[in-house]
């Protein structure tokens, strides 16, 4: 019997986004249609990534909020994401980071559509708790 392969990435999308002067949530529209597109994009991709919903990621003058995460990688928050138009770069960009061992990109290597949209890029923990609990006692 086959193992499950463990998801090593994780998109988390504010699901309590809202834009200004609408009363809809495009945080859960987002997410699944991020979730139909990884799906898509084959199993290369969707078995390395979980996708998660997540109250206020603190985004809220930037709605939505969108954050790449893995261990032992740099963490990107981006926000302003239109649901339609910026799928296909939220895509290639899970790509661009699964295959870097840091995370680290560059703006001009990211998707076009992606510009400007960077909030925060925060570099991996230099020692993870997880990993070395013994060295913090």
């Amino acid at each position: 019997m086959d193992k499950a392969k463990e998801q090593t990435h994780r998109i988390t999308v504010c699901t309590s986004c809202r834009h200004f002067g609408t009363p809809c949530r495009p945080g859960l529209d987002l997410l699944k249609h991020l979730q139909a597109a990884i799906i898509q994009a084959g199993a290369a991709l969707s078995d390395d990534f979980s996708l998660e919903g997540s109250v206020c990621m603190a985004g809220c003058d930037r709605p939505c909020t969108v954050a790449f995460q893995a261990s032992a990688k740099a963490t990107y928050l981006f926000g302003d994401i239109a649901d339609e138009a910026d799928i296909g770069a939220l895509v290639s960009f899970a790509e661009l980071y699964r295959d870097r061992p840091d995370g680290l990109t560059r703006e001009g290597e990211r998707p076009k559509m992606l510009g400007g949209k960077t909030l925060a890029r925060i570099p991996a923990a230099i020692v993870s708790s997880e990993r070395h609990a013994t060295l913090l006692q």
